[in-house]
Formats: C-alpha cells, sequence, structure tokens
C-alpha cells in the first residue's frame, strides 16, 4: 500500500512538473494574412462566402467585428504593423518608397524583439505561402529566414517560432478556383452600391469571392499542418488581412472597406473560443499583442496597444492614411469612431480618378467606370469618382449608409460628430508627427512613378516639369 501511495504521490509530482514546463514553454506565434482581403467571409455574415476553414478559426477563438489596418496599400501598412508603429511616424508612408531610407534610429521590427527571446523568425514560402514582405524601409534582416525547412526544424526541435504566413489570395489578379470546384454565379452576387450593375462588375466580383475561397483552403491546409505537427495547442494565430479589398473604391483609398479587415485571434487558454469583440483595434496592435505572448513587453515608442489581456487600453478611434500609391501622389486621413468615417483631404485639387496603371490594368470596373461615365449611366454616387476636385472633409455615417453613398459633412444633423473626429484627428497628429506632411522629394517621387531604374535614369537631367510630362506620357 505505501509503495502504492509513493507512485501515486510521484505521479501527481511529475505531471505538475510537466505541466508546469508547458505552461513555461513559449508559445508558437503565426501572423497568417490574407493579401488583399476583406471582411467578405462566413464568419463575418457575408451570405455569398464559403470559407469554412477561416470560420473555424473564428469559432475557435475570437473574432473583431472593428479591425482597421492604417493604410489601405501594402506596403505603408505592413511597414507600420511589423513595427508596431505609424508608417506616418517612421516616414514610410509612400507606397513602395523607391529610394529606400533606413528606419529611424531606435525603431526595429517586433522581430527583433522576438529574436532577443529566442523566437526564430521565418517568413513562410511554403505551405501556400509567398512570403511576401514590401516594406518601405531598406532592408534590416527582419526574419531569419523564408525556408519552410527552417520553421519544420525550428518546430521539430521545440524552440519558439514567429512565422509570418502570407498568402496572395485575394490580391489581384485574382487565383482562379481548381477547375474540379464550381465557380461562383455571376448572377447571384450582391454588389455594394457604388458598383454598376453590370456583368463585367458581377464577373469581377464572383473572380473576387472565389480567391477569397482559395484563400481559405490555404488555411485549411495550414491548420493540418499545425495539427500533424501535434502544436495547435502551444500556437497563438492572428488572422488578418493587410489592407482593405481589392477594389476601385477600397484598396488605396480610406472608405471603410478600405481599410477594414478582418481579425481573427485564437488563442488556447488565453482566447474564449466563439467570443465576438466589436472595440476598435488597429492592425498595428497586433504587434503589441505578439510581443506580450511571447513574454515582451512592447515598448513605450510604439503606437500597437494591448487589446487581449488584463492590460488592454481601448482605442477611441482608429487613425488611417493614404499618400503616394505608386505615380498617383495624394495626402489624405481618416479617423473612424465605429460609427462614423472622416476624411481629410489635404489635396482636393487631385481628383480620386487620377492616373494609376496598376488600377487601369488589372481593374476592370476601373475600366467599365469611365465608359458608363462618359454614357452618363452612373448613379450620382458612382459618378463623383469623375468630379474635378475632392471635398475637402468627408463624412460618412455607416451606421445609416454602409455603403458610403452620401457624404454628410455639410449636414447639421451630424454637426457634433464631424467635430469630434476633426478634432480627434489635430490631436493625432500633434502626438504622432505625420511625416507627410513633408512631400518627397522630385528625385524620390519620379522614380517610384517611373517604377523603372532605366527609365528613372533618362529622366533625372530633365526639369522637373518636363520630367513629369514624360513620366505621364509614359504612363499611357
Amino acid at each position: 500500500m505505501k509503495r502504492f501511495i509513493v507512485l501515486c504521490s510521484l505521479a501527481v509530482v511529475t505531471s505538475a512538473f510537466s505541466e508546469a514546463r508547458a505552461a513555461d514553454r513559449k508559445p508558437n506565434i503565426l501572423w497568417v494574412i490574407g493579401d488583399d482581403l476583406g471582411v467578405e467571409l462566413g464568419c463575418y455574415g457575408y451570405p455569398m462566402a464559403q470559407t469554412p476553414n477561416i470560420d473555424r478559426l473564428a469559432r475557435e477563438g475570437r473574432r473583431y467585428s472593428n479591425a482597421f489596418t492604417t493604410a489601405p496599400v501594402c506596403s505603408a501598412s505592413r511597414s507600420a504593423f511589423i513595427t508596431g508603429m505609424y508608417q506616418t511616424r517612421i516616414n514610410c508612408q509612400d507606397h513602395r518608397t523607391m529610394l529606400m531610407k533606413p528606419l529611424p534610429e531606435g525603431v526595429h521590427p517586433i522581430t527583433t524583439y522576438l529574436r532577443a527571446a529566442g523566437y526564430t523568425c521565418v517568413d513562410v514560402v511554403g505551405l501556400g505561402a509567398n512570403g511576401k514582405e514590401d516594406f518601405n524601409f531598406k532592408p534590416a534582416d527582419v526574419f531569419d529566414s523564408k525556408d519552410l525547412a527552417v520553421m519544420e526544424k525550428t518546430v521539430a526541435d521545440g524552440k519558439p517560432l514567429f512565422a509570418q504566413v502570407n498568402f496572395f489570395e485575394p490580391h489581384r489578379k485574382f487565383t482562379a478556383l481548381p477547375s474540379s470546384e464550381k465557380r461562383t454565379d455571376p448572377t447571384t452576387v450582391t454588389l455594394p452600391p457604388l458598383y454598376p450593375d453590370h456583368p463585367v462588375a458581377r464577373q469581377d466580383w464572383a473572380d473576387y469571392m472565389d480567391a477569397v475561397r482559395v484563400c481559405d483552403a490555404k488555411v485549411g491546409r495550414l491548420l493540418a499542418w499545425l495539427e500533424e505537427r501535434k502544436i495547435a495547442d502551444n500556437t497563438v494565430i492572428f488572422f488578418f488581412g493587410d489592407n482593405g479589398r481589392p477594389h476601385v473604391w477600397d484598396k488605396q483609398w480610406l472608405s471603410d472597406s478600405g481599410l477594414r479587415v478582418p481579425l481573427l485571434v485564437r488563442w488556447p487558454g488565453r482566447v474564449s473560443p466563439g467570443a465576438v469583440d466589436s472595440r476598435l483595434v488597429s492592425i498595428i496592435d497586433v504587434s503589441a499583442e505578439t510581443l506580450v505572448a511571447a513574454g515582451v513587453s512592447p515598448l513605450p515608442t510604439m503606437d500597437g496597444r494591448e487589446f487581449i489581456g488584463p492590460h488592454t487600453r481601448p482605442r477611441d478611434f482608429a487613425f488611417g492614411a493614404r499618400d503616394r500609391c505608386g505615380e498617383a501622389f495624394d495626402r489624405i486621413r481618416s479617423v473612424h469612431d465605429g460609427r462614423y468615417n472622416y476624411i481629410r483631404n489635404y489635396y482636393p485639387e487631385m481628383p480620386y480618378w487620377q492616373r494609376s496603371r496598376y488600377k487601369e490594368k488589372d481593374y476592370p470596373v476601373f475600366t467599365l467606370l469611365k465608359a458608363l461615365h462618359t454614357d452618363g449611366k452612373l448613379t450620382p454616387a458612382q459618378d463623383r469618382f469623375f468630379a474635378d476636385a475632392k471635398p475637402v472633409e468627408e463624412l460618412y455615417d455607416l451606421q445609416n449608409d454602409p455603403g458610403e453613398t452620401r457624404n454628410v459633412a455639410a449636414d447639421p444633423a451630424h454637426a457634433a460628430a464631424l467635430l469630434r473626429l476633426r478634432q480627434a484627428l489635430a490631436q493625432w497628429q500633434r502626438e504622432v508627427p505625420d511625416a507627410g506632411a513633408t512631400p518627397e522629394s522630385p528625385d524620390e517621387y519620379a522614380l517610384a512613378a517611373s517604377q523603372s531604374k532605366k527609365q528613372y535614369a533618362q529622366l533625372k537631367n530633365d526639369d522637373w516639369d518636363r520630367r513629369t510630362d514624360v513620366i505621364v506620357e509614359a504612363l499611357k
């Protein structure tokens, strides 16, 4: 009997020791990113979506219904969330700055701190991921590797892993479904009100939904990989989009759908399954919470905030910034409070429709809008895309107008909201130095606009006015 009691006691002690060792083990942390992914997902209530794997993440974790990126385009947004700082603070606001600069002194990617905490940091190429970085600063050894084998070995050795798993979908050009799967029927889709109801627009939206399904299948493949290696229970997953959906009024614009993205967090033992949180969250907050998950205190200089644990700091506002995108120069800022979206246009003389090769080449609805505008077949809300100028201020009541078809900035019924958000933007710009207030030099703009060092070399000796004319001609 005594021997039995001793054995039982040893078993209890051994079990407790094992549980303590497991509790002390740092979790693996994955950023699973859908490139240009909006909230057209089943777990967000979108009726056309077929996203069982992403929906599973929502069931097993927490879904955030008001998550926003800080920029509506990849390189500016990614520069922000890899550092946990607004892109306007660190001079990374212009899309794909061609004359790359180092980050400001004392600013580092969060992988610097994760690496010091013992993590191997991998930007995965494999499992359907394409290893995208696209930062607006000089390479700073952000990741240790892109090799899936390094990720495999880290896990096999029981060492902590931080991995960015970036899926290309649903970025354009849209990835088609496998031939064995039935494609989305364009006659059944529901278009946003700023899209004309036309077969071209319907097909484009159906292709988008198919690309979302491709992304979902890749998420399923990743989840299976975690389960096969028996590490799912010790892995934190942050699933989000890098910017809003890839459509005319969305990506590259500070519309609600240009900044609003899905955010799902599956954190076994820490986040209750199936929860929905309506608080405002900025994707730079994922950076702060990632450090917390790794046992690292976020730096006080970071703009990202904890949003899950006991040290959560709720946000009253989510801020966004859009500057140059390709050759399209602009400076726009926005404030979201959960109901209203306020937009401030600093160059109202620059119209919405200013030239963008990327949109002209890859967005069929961009061309469709121009044709229907010429024929006078757009609704007033759709046709404002072709106004000669933008309003200085825009305000959209998303509660009553989720499609942002009516600017209520001049409506007295919304005057209090306009003033509150205007003041919030001014306060933010006092607290966060806005590098976008200083335009790029002619050399920086010309190189970025040309997207070609060879073309830039041909332009460099021209005067600035002539250089601009040459660029415009070259882009036709």
